[in-house]
């Protein structure tokens, strides 16, 4: 499916204070009918939304990304029995090969890392030293993935990422939301308002490590724009393309600590094997009860063609990954 966008009308719920505009005194909702909804700039002036005069040389929003519409495309090319969501972007082409489910309302699991990272790195400096807090820790599930990080551990920023992404330490999602934000809520309401400014509308965020929350969801289409945007940022770049990462810092005592951490991505630690002339670049997995298997991957076809691919909610991380390889094998150009 070419990444364009589609002549007929929708109905979409634009929420003042999106579509990238700070625009102030914004605090009604309200229901329009766009020809061109993709063509955010024009649409936002021709409502009210914004100064006509400010975009007379500005690209459509969608300009760069892979667009397509609500309905399903390419599954009849996969055996896929899941009650999954899933999708395949050509980045350089801009075209949307696969979709299923792009759009429906499912939960992130610890795929939300990616905006924590995002926002972490977009918000902080990597150099910062940062202290683990109590509460940081306190509410996080006994049997929940960590970092291996206690109270009064004093780490760097880059440090913390690192052990957010590879071995998806919700401990360390914990203490980057309190150290940009203050809390875990209002660093929440950041990575919602650059979900906003990816375009990623169908999306809601409650903490920044992905457990289980009936408010914290997503669709893998918003994935994809996070994804997408976030890998525009060299430093995100280089966390998520890692294998494995030796960090070194200071406990409570000032007693030298080192940790060993490793990816949990299966293509990246040799679990499993991507395609012929897939390589596979990195991204994050996510897993809970309610949210199932989910892998949001970055990989290149004989290094040179960027697809972005998807899963949520397969059965189970064999299965994951199975039915991403049958993906990459048969959309893969």
């Amino acid at each position: 499916m070419k990444c364009i966008n589609k002549t007929k009308s929708i109905i979409i719920s634009i929420v003042i204070c999106t579509l990238l505009f700070a625009v102030n005194g914004c605090s009604f909702q309200k229901e329009i009918e766009l020809e061109d909804a993709y063509d955010t700039l024009v649409t936002s002036a021709q409502y009210g939304l914004v100064n006509s005069d400010s975009y007379s040389c500005v690209d459509y929003f969608a300009s760069d990304l892979c667009v397509i519409g609500m309905e399903d495309y390419g599954i009849d090319q996969i055996e896929n029995t899941m009650d999954t969501s899933a999708g395949f972007f050509d980045i350089n082409a801009k075209n949307v090969s696969y979709a299923e489910n792009l759009f429906d309302k499912m939960y992130p699991a610890s795929t939300t890392k990616i905006m924590t990272a995002y926002v972490a790195i977009k918000y902080g400096n990597l150099s910062d030293e940062v202290t683990v807090s109590e509460e940081a820790l306190s509410s996080l599930p006994s049997d929940s993935s960590n970092a291996g990080l206690a109270i009064g551990d004093t780490l760097t920023l880059e440090q913390l990422i690192y052990g957010l992404m590879l071995c998806s330490g919700n401990d360390a999602a914990n203490v980057i939301a309190e150290h940009i934000s203050g809390s875990v809520s209002e660093f929440a309401k950041l990575m919602n308002k650059e979900a906003l400014a990816a375009g990623a509308t169908g999306t809601n965020f409650v903490n920044a490590n992905g457990l289980h929350d009936d408010d914290h969801y997503t669709t893998a289409y918003d994935l994809y724009l996070i994804f997408n945007k976030a890998l525009e940022n060299e430093d995100f770049y280089k966390v998520i393309s890692t294998k494995e990462y030796s960090a070194s810092y200071q406990n409570s005592s000032g007693e030298t600590v080192t940790k060993e951490w490793s990816s949990t991505n299966w293509y990246k630690n040799g679990t499993t094997q991507a395609p012929t002339g897939i390589t596979v670049i990195g991204g994050k997995t996510g897993t809970t009860n309610e949210a199932g298997s989910c892998l949001v991957l970055l990989s290149e076809k004989d290094e040179a063609t960027p697809y972005i691919s998807i899963v949520l909610h397969a059965n189970s991380h064999a299965d994951l990954y199975q039915y991403m390889n049958e993906i990459l094998t048969e959309f893969s150009n």
